[in-house]
């Protein structure tokens, strides 16, 4: 089975380039909707637990 993660794992790089290279402008804006996503899940988890602590 690795030699397919390896292969699939190739094939995602080389589509994220193709993808880069054909229109930045939409991947930038995929990226920063990821970012965005991604720091909006963090600041949550750490309302949790100031939530959680301020409970005591």
């Amino acid at each position: 089975m690795p030699p397919v993660k390896k292969i699939v794992m190739w094939l995602v790089v080389i589509f994220l380039l193709y993808a880069i290279f054909t229109s930045p402008d939409s991947a930038a804006d995929i990226f920063g909707s990821a970012w965005d996503v991604v720091a909006n899940g963090v600041r949550n988890i750490g309302r949790f637990f100031d939530s959680l602590i301020s409970r005591s």
